[in-house]
């Protein structure tokens, strides 16, 4: 990994320059910061994580969903480039979580993660929570996290992998069970009170923002969070303050202000500060490219034979009539439905030929053996993309008794042309599974792409996915097959073509809006390329 960009040591408004001297205090952290030189990183906090909430930030603007899956995969499905990390650090209550957000609606950028601190504390022993129960356990030292937890997370986060965090319960001061699943973003930001107290941390920081607030106002801040939604008592909440939290920020957390790149004071009230920072990952963001390159996928595979993972159902007198029929723009829709519904049929009823199935014997009412077949798996799963893809549901479920079904949300965004994951909603233990995953039309192959992402981010082993669409290009079967060559394509037919606008040629037109009635597009786009974002 390359190394960080290091910035000169600023202050915002009421602008100083970080100093050599440093804190007395200083000392005590030399056997976890490097050099004052050294490469700078990111550090992370969540108050948000021991709740379970949606992954998605509402602003006054627009909805921003903090789950993240990135978009910028290339021809090869994989992620072109790191995301861009920023930690911010600072005493508790100096309003990080504040700023995170305020940071984030200024970027007005599609994808973020926002990872806390407070997600990553230790389990307490028995001993340690009695003491923590009469606040008598310091939480504010370094010890109290879990930092090769954090440090492992937010590598995996930066390289677009999925993660799953803890949900921490600062009632019992214990971690709950069920865990949270994050996905790598455009930009993550990392928050929390000692996020620059390890050097490891440090270096997979892009950028550190130390947030300076008076004393005064984090402990007004401390007293109305920790009562209010915590369930402390006052005199317990000033008890640790006095003894664990003031102690701890003279000796642990401002001495860190020295690696910040830039240290914000009054916290969220300083929008000068915030603009200067949010152009700074615009220009990060803007070098490292990450985009969805359409045109490399156009182009990456022309010429080539299409791909052996690639079955295409029988073109029978009857297949190639109930295509001239759905194709057909004058066809009613009652009658598109009904013949989509039969290739629906017939294509799934073809995909599950291709599922594993062993030797087995069984005995017939006359009592004589059967030499047959059995499935060799776990069990099936259903997974539709949005919204096209739900309609093969009903046909998978006809011949599959009790299959279980997912279904994922991507949509193009037709500002970027980028595909974003807006919805997942998917069994449990679907690792274990052969998945069916469903799309009407597939073009660029981009929302498969991704889709196929997410399930190997859940685990789904590549040979165990099925792609299943009614109709596909050309450029989309090369796409998917290149980045994921073990999984299955099965379609009714592949066209040859896709226009300027990346529509299929000679195609279906919107499959979604012929099959559920809704007001077309005026230019006749395909299902998987048209959704616009919310």
């Amino acid at each position: 990994m390359s190394s960080p960009p290091t910035y000169p040591s600023i202050r915002i408004s009421g602008c100083w320059a970080l100093g050599a001297e440093g804190s007395s205090n200083a000392e005590s952290l030399d056997r976890l910061l490097p050099p004052v030189g050294a490469g700078r990183s990111p550090r992370k906090r969540t108050t948000s994580q021991c709740k379970s909430e949606p992954p998605l930030l509402r602003t006054s603007k627009r909805t921003i969903y903090t789950a993240g899956r990135p978009p910028w995969y290339n021809e090869h499905g994989t992620q072109s480039k790191e995301a861009f990390a920023i930690g911010l650090g600072g005493g508790s209550a100096s309003g990080k979580t504040t700023v995170a957000r305020m940071i984030i609606e200024a970027l007005d950028v599609p994808w973020v993660v926002l990872l806390s601190m407070d997600s990553f504390y230790k389990v307490l022993t028995k001993q340690q929570q009695e003491q923590a129960a009469q606040n008598n356990f310091n939480f504010d030292h370094p010890d109290a996290f879990d930092f090769d937890l954090i440090v492992s997370t937010l590598k995996k986060l930066k390289q677009g992998k999925s993660v799953k965090v803890p949900i921490y319960d600062f009632t019992t001061h214990s971690r709950k069970k069920d865990w949270k699943t994050l996905y790598g973003a455009n930009v993550i930001i990392f928050e929390g009170i000692m996020a620059f107290s390890d050097k490891t941390l440090l270096e997979l920081l892009d950028m550190k923002i130390f947030v300076d607030t008076d004393s005064d106002i984090r402990l007004v801040r401390r007293l109305r969070r920790d009562i209010s939604e915590r369930g402390r008592d006052i005199e317990g909440v000033i008890k640790q303050y006095n003894k664990f939290v003031k102690p701890a920020f003279d000796q642990y957390i401002q001495p860190t202000m020295r690696v910040a790149d830039i240290v914000v004071p009054r916290g969220s009230g300083n929008t000068v500060a915030i603009d200067l920072i949010v152009q700074h990952v615009h220009s990060q963001l803007e070098e490292r490219k990450l985009r969805w390159d359409m045109a490399a996928l156009a182009s990456a595979h022309q010429c080539h034979p299409l791909p052996q993972t690639l079955s295409v159902l029988k073109s029978t007198p009857q297949v190639r009539g109930m295509h001239t029929i759905i194709r057909d723009k004058e066809t009613s829709r009652d009658e598109f439905i009904f013949y989509s519904k039969r290739l629906m049929r017939l294509l799934i009823e073809h995909a599950l030929s291709f599922l594993p199935f062993q030797d087995c014997v069984v005995q017939t009412p006359q009592g004589k053996d059967y030499a047959g077949k059995c499935y060799a798996g776990k069990q099936i799963t259903g997974v539709s993309i949005l919204r096209a893809g739900e309609t093969m549901e009903p046909a998978l479920r006809a011949v599959c008794k009790d299959v279980r079904i997912g279904t994922i949300l991507i949509q193009t965004n037709q500002l970027t042309g980028e595909p974003e994951l807006h919805y997942l909603r998917l069994p449990k233990d679907i690792s274990d599974d052969h998945v069916i995953l469903m799309d009407c039309t597939v073009s660029t192959g981009a929302a498969a792409m991704m889709a196929v992402r997410v399930l190997l981010d859940h685990d789904v082993p590549e040979d165990k996915i099925f792609l299943l669409s009614l109709l596909m290009a050309e450029m989309g079967v090369h796409s998917v097959a290149y980045a994921f060559p073990r999984v299955r394509i099965i379609t009714t037919a592949v066209d040859k073509r896709v226009n300027d606008l990346f529509r299929i040629i000679p195609g279906i037109g919107n499959f979604g809006d012929r099959y559920f009635g809704t007001d077309a597009i005026p230019d006749g786009s395909d299902e998987e390329e048209v959704a616009s974002t919310s």
